[in-house]
């Protein structure tokens, strides 16, 4: 397995298909990149995972600073193909984005699920994330995408 960041704009968009499998509410690789690229310059950081040459897994995170947390990474994404799915691909993601997070001096490592995604939970569960709480949001009508 190879670990390495998806930077440029090619790159990010030859990441579309396996991102999309997460978000598949986004149907345009030239908006997902430009999103990822808008997103880089807030602190985003994609990093990829392959397997024998191919891309097969992604994690979305970035190091941020709260007053619940203090200074935290925050993965917004983790997807790993479905044809490597039960390969530890996603453990080693979140290994690999723990690391980044330690060296980096946080002191947490957050990130959310849908509350219906018990096969999810259970994963993060395996892998030392603990509930802490809900989340709670609400689509601002007339704001922008």
């Amino acid at each position: 397995m190879i670990y390495r960041h998806i930077e440029s704009a090619d790159d990010i968009g030859a990441s579309f298909p396996v991102m999309r499998e997460l978000r598949p509410h986004i149907e345009d690789a030239n908006f997902y990149r430009d999103r990822v690229r808008r997103q880089q310059q807030d602190g985003y950081r994609l990093l990829g995972v392959w397997q024998d040459g191919e891309l097969a897994g992604l994690a979305g995170y970035r190091h941020v600073e709260n007053l619940i947390y203090g200074r935290f990474t925050y993965i917004d994404d983790l997807v790993v193909r479905k044809s490597s799915q039960r390969s530890r691909l996603g453990e080693g993601l979140i290994e690999q984005v723990r690391t980044l997070a330690k060296a980096d001096g946080r002191t947490m490592l957050v990130l959310d699920t849908g509350l219906a995604n018990s096969l999810a939970q259970r994963f993060y569960f395996r892998n030392g994330l603990l509930a802490r709480g809900l989340h709670f949001g609400q689509l601002l009508e007339g704001a922008g995408a």
